[in-house]
């Protein structure tokens, strides 16, 4: 979609499904590189994100297949894979950079891209690198690539400085078959970690620890083909949970894991709305309004930056003032310049935004400069009085948002693609 059009103040209210995460189903099917066979996957999310990282499989050799109406599947053939990632692939999307791990397991040398993305601040690959160089390897960057070889990886203790998410998967994925025991210290610990460990452990892995901050793997010599259900994504829901909530709307969310949005949920209920936890659905109402709050993202199980910039717009329109900060990425308050357009009373002071609730915003022009930005800008367009127009060149909404228009619809929303 290039351009969405709202015509907001309309209360929200029905029941929506959350589609598989997003995040969890590109590790795993950048894991798929280790399986050898036929791997099926399902509920695996219908997004730009996830045609991207199944064409770099199949540039890699792999035959790799989605169907929509089979429950999301995609089913994949691994019978050997290629050692260089496609330059226009990898550079569109972070994610990419994963497959460097699973190759280099199974191949002993990867040639893979510096990665592209979303342009939120500084990610640079050399958790990766560090991760990889400790189970063995030797990497060079040469040419915008990143080559790293190793005749056999073997097990070891990886300390990584930061608790990131892609470096604690590409180690996670390559220590798999490594020789012996490798340690990931201060790894990460989001629900997407251990949905790709609860995947290799099926395919015959053996991990433990995983959503700690110690991960402990002993390298075997082989897994073999599975099938796997992706996990719901926790980010979609807390989205729809604030569209739903900054139009005073009422909702059930089914197909969501409570605990994984427990700091999103524990937020909201500051806030006064009216949450209702079940087995795997929420019920949220927001008929009484809402206050403001104050957040900082942190690492899981802090509170995710990924839910930041649609929080910006929902306590723009709180009863008080907010402060939002952010630690993870110091250049992810991109959504802030157009949501002042549309009336927003928001200050900027270092890593945080300080949000001065309004009565209400207004329609504007406004453009997408990354994904949670993009989705930022559509809750607040839900809100506003008017019709606002969001432009998105990049197809950014569409990389992490399955089905977004058609979702909002069926809550009442009037939207459509333009």
């Amino acid at each position: 979609m290039r351009k969405i059009l709202i015509n907001g103040n309309k209360r929200l209210a029905g029941e929506v499904r959350i589609s598989g995460s997003k995040n969890a189903a590109l590790a795993i099917l950048a894991a798929t590189i280790l399986l050898p066979g036929k791997t099926i996957i399902r509920n695996v999310p219908d997004l730009l994100d996830i045609k991207t990282i199944i064409r770099v499989l199949q540039r890699l050799g792999l035959r790799a297949e989605y169907s929509a109406s089979q429950e999301n599947t995609v089913e994949i053939w691994n019978r050997g894979v290629k050692h260089v990632a496609p330059y226009e692939l990898v550079t569109k999307m972070r994610a990419s950079f994963f497959v460097i791990g699973p190759i280099l397991a199974r191949q002993g040398l990867a040639k893979i891209p510096l990665p592209g993305g979303c342009a939120i601040g500084s990610r640079p690959v050399n958790l990766h690198i560090k991760g990889l160089e400790a189970l063995g390897a030797k990497v060079r960057i040469e040419h915008g690539f990143v080559i790293a070889e190793a005749a056999g990886l073997k097990g070891d203790r990886v300390y990584l400085d930061f608790p990131s998410v892609g470096a604690t998967e590409s180690v996670m994925m390559a220590a798999a078959l490594a020789a012996g025991e490798t340690i990931i210290e201060n790894a990460a610990g989001e629900p997407e970690i251990v949905d790709l460990a609860n995947f290799l452990n099926l395919a015959g892995a053996k991990i433990t620890g995983a959503g700690t901050e110690e991960i402990r793997i002993q390298g075997v010599k082989e897994l073999s083909p599975v099938e796997y259900r992706v996990i719901p994504d926790r980010i979609e829901a807390g989205t729809f949970i604030l569209a739903v909530a900054i139009t005073k709307g009422e909702a059930l969310i089914r197909d969501i894991v409570p605990e994984h949005i427990e700091s999103v949920v524990r937020k909201l209920k500051e806030t006064g709305l009216e949450i209702e936890m079940l087995a795997k659905d929420l019920r949220v109402s927001a008929k009484n309004g809402f206050k403001a709050v104050d957040l900082k993202t942190m690492p899981h199980p802090g509170f995710p930056t990924d839910m930041q910039p649609q929080f910006c717009s929902f306590l723009s329109l709180a009863q008080g003032t907010s402060v939002i900060t952010e630690t993870v990425f110091e250049n992810r308050f991109m959504c802030v310049h157009e949501l002042r357009r549309m009336g927003a009373e928001i200050k900027l002071e270092g890593q945080s935004a300080i949000i001065t609730g309004v009565p209400e915003l207004s329609s504007a022009p406004i453009k997408v400069s990354d994904l949670r930005a993009g989705a930022a800008l559509v809750i607040a367009g839900l809100a506003a009085k008017g019709e606002t127009l969001i432009e998105d060149r990049d197809h950014h909404i569409e990389r992490g948002y399955e089905k977004l228009i058609y979702k909002l619809r069926s809550l009442g929303a009037d939207i459509k693609e333009v």
